[in-house]
């Protein structure tokens, strides 16, 4: 009697079904052509939003984040004084050095917060204005005064 334990087996055997008179039908192997570009596509896709989206948020964050700062740096320049109601203004007291600095920066940050976002062009121009009027130490400037309302309007409402 002989054993068949499947080690004695030939190079010949076959355990498919194909031997009781069945025919095999075979799927074709699915391509990997469509998965891989699938998923290229998908990656590219999403890491143009990603970086689109990324990029645009950080332009207008940095214009807030100066607009911020102008109108810090301006509320540290401290109470001007208004001469403007004054027939005859006395003598107009003047700045230090670092009142005027933190002066031109409010200026400067407000000017860079306007150039990369519209929306802040409007608190850009009122601190330009009272920048000039401090500058020139004209406090009886009427235009700079109204210039220094309509600045801190705005910054109370960044």
């Amino acid at each position: 009697m002989r054993s068949t334990t499947g080690t004695d087996t030939g190079p010949g055997f076959d355990e498919s079904p194909a031997g009781s008179g069945e025919a095999v039908t075979r799927a074709p192997a699915p391509s990997r052509r469509m998965l891989v570009v699938a998923t290229v596509a998908g990656f590219v896709l999403g890491t143009g939003v990603l970086g689109l989206l990324w990029g645009l948020s950080g332009v207008h964050a940095g214009a807030l984040e100066d607009a911020v700062a102008a109108c810090q740096a301006l509320d540290r320049v401290g109470e001007l004084p208004d001469t403007s109601r004054d027939a005859q203004p006395s003598l107009t007291p003047s700045l230090t050095s670092e009142r005027l600095h933190r002066m031109m920066a409010a200026r400067e940050l407000s000017s860079a917060a306007a150039q990369v976002n519209p929306n802040y062009q409007e608190l850009a121009d009122h601190i330009d204005g009272v920048s000039r009027m401090v500058l020139s130490l004209h406090f009886n400037d009427v235009s700079g005064q109204r210039h220094l309302v309509k600045a801190k309007e705005i910054c109370a409402r960044i």
